[in-house]
């Protein structure tokens, strides 16, 4: 329980729990295996503290479950008490051992060492030598001391995980589309936007309405970037595209964001775009 919600009355719920489960403490005694005589003092003294095991078996043979856990942001207190806690899973290293046969630290995030990127210590090293030819020993795995180095790596790691993508259509131009991801709780961590065009106005003749889509611009948070946001966002697009009959999608990008549509499946074309610039003047109060 969390210092807000005070420590746990375990003598009053094991009563609840005998109440709804019809049990005397002779009864709950027998199930157990614990003595009566330490059933009554846990009921009755506030202050008696036993031991979790003598807990679990009182409330397991009352038909109850003792779960330790987080309470998580969108489970709140409803009417008959708090909310249920989410379960902790087991520590995703525990199976592994160092070289000396111990396990490594439970709050540290354990990945192996593929590449010498991997390991922080490597700042001797140059990242295009093999393997065979590196000046020093690499373990085989490592860990990031660095606590915040390690949340960042938990935020994206948990971001991949959850981030859904949508089109969004309310309150979107006919002909333009907007599509996003968004973690959650709704916060907003990559978008896209492109509009369509027609190749008859663009080329002054009759080709049958024939559509192409001009992409305006894919943008992902910056603390999120390099986790395929941006790519799905574009194969998204691709996908809606298909539906609606659109062959051709083009796109101007500065020399970042050309790597990344190139990435993606872009070509770059022999044409030379001219870069404007419009800057207003703000004009005199009359």
């Amino acid at each position: 329980m969390t210092e807000r919600d005070g420590p746990i009355e375990v003598g009053t719920a094991l009563r609840a729990l005998r109440r709804r489960a019809d049990l005397s403490q002779r009864e709950l005694a027998r199930r157990s295996g614990v003595p009566k005589s330490t059933v009554a003092r846990i009921e009755a003294d506030p202050g008696v503290d036993p031991r979790l095991r003598t807990v679990e078996r009182l409330v397991r043979a009352a038909g109850g479950e003792l779960a330790v856990g987080v309470r998580t942001a969108d489970q709140r207190t409803t009417a008959d008490g708090p909310g249920a806690v989410a379960a902790l899973g087991p520590v995703p290293h525990d199976e592994r051992r160092d070289e000396g046969g111990r396990r490594y630290p439970a709050h540290l995030d354990v990945r192996e060492v593929r590449t010498l990127k991997d390991w922080p210590g490597a700042w001797w090293g140059h990242w295009y030598v093999p393997p065979e030819q590196w000046p020093m020993r690499v373990p085989e795995r490592t860990y990031d001391l660095h606590r915040g180095r390690r949340d960042e790596r938990r935020v994206r790691e948990r971001a991949r995980a959850a981030v859904s993508f949508r089109r969004v259509t309310e309150g979107v131009p006919e002909g333009c589309w907007r599509l996003v991801a968004q973690l959650p709780g709704g916060e907003l961590v990559g978008e896209l936007r492109a509009h369509e065009r027609s190749e008859d106005l663009l080329l002054g003749e009759d080709l049958g309405d024939r559509r192409e889509m001009v992409l305006d611009g894919v943008l992902v948070a910056p603390q999120l970037r390099f986790l395929g946001i941006g790519r799905r966002l574009l194969q998204l697009l691709g996908e809606g595209l298909d539906g609606a009959g659109i062959q051709t999608v083009r796109a101007v990008a500065d020399i970042g964001g050309a790597g990344f549509l190139i990435a993606c499946g872009y070509q770059v074309e022999a044409s030379r775009p001219t870069a404007l610039r419009f800057d207003r003047r703000p004009t005199s109060g009359g």
